[in-house]
């Protein structure tokens, strides 16, 4: 279901004297270096965050015509000094930010895990779960014991209805989909009441096509898969053979749900996932599940509207249901649970699950150290009891006043550009504008913190803190339906290098994770900062009014509010971006699927384009001279740039390729430029060169 829009996917040369951290910095070592160190002094918290210049002159290649690769222009330093860590699988400003919040907030983490007497409760909260994540003995030793009460309830079912209250107990407390998804959301119909919402799931592959594509490629995947089914079986205790057996069984359901389930590109039509039903109804389309008894133990309420967003998908699990024995589902319930929790149980299984899911499918040489892997799932379980402690020390009052007037010059660009453009008339702009009007700007943190004092969490026991700290996430979301939408509530924490908008709240959203140098850059003027953050506040802006954000009007409803004139003409300037962009190379032989990637890349250039009018109108009065031998203007266009620098593992390009709705970091980057006449301009491009399209793409 449509929820958000994000704007990235949830991240060696001698070293020189001066690099960006996070785009590469002023006053850090190269990664080159840092990794040439030895672990102990290399793997040590930050006591602060170091500083990043919003524009890296160190980072430019100054060899690469911008005319002919912008990017490489721009980056061309950046990619050379900054060669992939063997724990990432990309690696890129935004990547080297995180890495940089994640040492910080190890540090924070670290010092809340002392056991002392005047820690507040938040502190206590987060230092105790960061302390049992670190006690990897405890973990070892109890192997897989913590899922043993899960796997004896599998072990005890005697029919396949009887799976239903132990599919909502799972849902609840560990991070399966077995069968398929549930959840809370905004009704599409109503954006203003939360009603339930079963989408399709229960897959190990990342997307359906692993399952179904006969290329070479995606064989050689699902073999690896085979394989790593039959080890987690091993690893359970199973006899080759039976392990063998058991992989076939769960390869053969996954199948069928894969080829059940909506292609990606599909599930961009909000269209095709909004189907709302009772419960009654919901039965007449997957009878052979129970649906009453799920909903009971999830503690919904059966006259509960569900948006049932995949209705072939749960006709063919309830065939599933009725043609496979139990002991098939058995199996696959076995698989599910344990291939899930893997990541948080004994090295043996941690290990097996990063060989497939990292190496295998991403390319990533070495698992993340433990420290790393626990940062993560404290921010993801507590995030915003962690975030207090993040925006107190990193975020001043002055950066999110500086970002909120930059934000309001930007709605004023799009309020102009809207006004003036030529395609549409005049009732499908008055209503363009009123949903401009009711954008609400939410910038650094929620005004509301949330509170945890229901998660209990021991010290001693790092599954048990995972297991429940995800049934009071889960609870918490089951709890809002039937009630009003809480718009305050955001769907990121505090640190995350990231931003989003949200059609149905009408939001755009920027984590104080996002605003810190060298993305955005208080030290620096306007030009770098308008072309960065600037181009990332429009980007979230404009998926407002991309192929999936216009079909919501201001309240958030899903409703066409297009004159049909003003609908065919964003229709044929976006096939302009569709076929501008897929006919770019991801990797080898594999294109990118421009479909799949026009939200994106509808929000890149809208983006782009809304910052630069913004920064024309902030410094009109203003007389800017050049710097460090680059014009205002080509300052701009390379603060944009250089937020995308990046390296990145062919494997993870094929997956991304596959499953990523956003374009690679470099076509991102030239396939803006070479639509806006005025980095032509700034860069005396001419004509027939290759930033220069013959065919300009133009939608905001």
């Amino acid at each position: 279901m449509l929820l958000s829009r994000s704007l990235h996917p949830a991240v060696m040369p001698p070293c020189p004297s001066l690099l960006r951290l996070g785009i590469a910095g002023a006053l850090a070592l190269s990664l080159a270096c840092v990794f040439a160190q030895p672990a102990e002094r290399r793997d040590q918290p930050l006591k602060s965050l170091p500083y990043s210049p919003g524009l890296d002159l160190h980072s430019l290649d100054r060899s690469a015509d911008p005319c002919v690769d912008f990017y490489r222009y721009a980056c061309g330093g950046w990619q050379q000094n900054n060669p992939l860590p063997p724990d990432q699988a990309s690696w890129d400003v935004y990547s080297k930010l995180h890495e940089e919040n994640l040492r910080f907030l190890w540090g924070l983490l670290a010092d809340a895990a002392v056991q002392r007497p005047d820690r507040a409760p938040s502190e206590q909260k987060t230092g105790d779960h960061f302390a049992a994540c670190m006690d990897t003995p405890a973990i070892d030793a109890a192997g897989l014991t913590p899922l043993q009460p899960f796997l004896a309830r599998v072990a005890a079912l005697t029919s396949v209805k009887e799976a239903a209250p132990l599919v909502a107990q799972l849902h609840l407390h560990s991070a399966s989909d077995a069968m398929f998804r549930f959840g809370s959301e905004q009704d599409f119909a109503n954006s203003a009441q939360v009603i339930a919402g079963a989408d399709a799931g229960g897959l190990g592959l990342p997307d359906r096509d692993h399952y179904l594509k006969p290329d070479k490629r995606s064989r050689d995947i699902r073999a690896a898969y085979h394989a790593h089914i039959v080890r987690i079986f091993e690893l359970q205790g199973d006899a080759r053979a039976a392990a063998e057996a058991a992989a076939k069984t769960v390869m053969a359901i996954e199948t069928e749900l894969a080829r059940s389930s909506l292609t990606r590109e599909q599930r961009r039509d909000p269209y095709k996932v909004y189907h709302r039903m009772s419960l009654v109804q919901l039965r007449k389309i997957a009878p052979a599940f129970d649906w009453p008894a799920y909903l009971q133990a999830s503690t919904v309420p059966a006259a509960t509207p569900i948006n049932v967003a995949q209705p072939a998908f749960f006709r063919k699990l309830s065939s599933l249901l009725q043609q496979r024995p139990l002991a098939d589902w058995k199996t696959y319930l076995r698989w599910n649970i344990v291939n899930s929790e893997s990541p948080y149980l004994a090295s043996p299984f941690a290990t097996a699950s990063f060989d497939f899911y990292s190496r295998k499918l991403q390319g990533v040489e070495t698992m993340p150290p433990r420290w790393k892997r626990c940062v993560r799932w404290v921010d993801r379980d507590l995030g915003e009891a962690l975030g207090q402690v993040f925006v107190k020390h990193t975020f001043a009052p002055e950066t999110q006043q500086r970002a909120a007037d930059m934000t309001r010059a930007i709605e004023e660009a799009m309020h102009q550009r809207i006004q003036s453009l030529p395609w549409m008339g005049p009732k499908t702009k008055e209503a363009a504008l009123a949903k401009l009007r009711t954008l609400v700007n939410k910038i650094g943190y929620p005004d509301r913190w949330r509170d945890y004092g229901a998660v209990e969490i021991r010290r001693d026991d790092f599954f048990g803190n995972v297991t429940r700290s995800r049934a009071f996430e889960a609870r918490r979301q089951l709890a809002k339906v039937g009630k009003p939408v809480d718009r305050e509530e955001w769907g990121m924490t505090p640190p995350t290098v990231n931003a989003y908008y949200d059609a149905q709240l009408n939001s755009i959203n920027f984590p104080a994770g996002i605003l810190q140098p060298p993305l955005f850059d208080p030290k620096m003027d306007d030009a770098p900062n308008f072309g960065n953050t600037g181009s990332t506040i429009g980007h979230e802006l404009t998926h407002g009014f991309d192929d999936e954000g216009r079909q919501f009007d201001a309240q958030g409803n899903l409703r066409d509010w297009w004159g049909k004139a003003d609908a065919a003409q964003f229709n044929r300037r976006t096939a302009c971006i569709v076929d501008q962009y897929s006919h770019y190379t991801v990797v080898d032989d594999v294109k990118i699927n421009g479909r799949l990637t026009l939200g994106e890349d509808v929000a890149d250039l809208g983006g782009t384009v809304l910052a630069y009018m913004a920064w024309k109108a902030v410094t009109a009065n203003q007389k800017l001279e050049p710097r460090d031998g680059l014009t205002p203007d080509q300052r701009f266009f390379i603060g944009m740039a250089q937020w995308g620098c990046s390296n990145e593992r062919p494997e993870i390009l094929r997956l991304r390729a596959l499953t990523d709705p956003h374009s690679p970091n470099r076509h991102r980057v030239n396939g803006v430029v070479s639509n806006m006449p005025e980095f032509a301009q700034a860069f005396q491009c001419k004509r027939g060169q290759p930033m220069v399209r013959d065919k300009v793409c133009k939608v905001w």
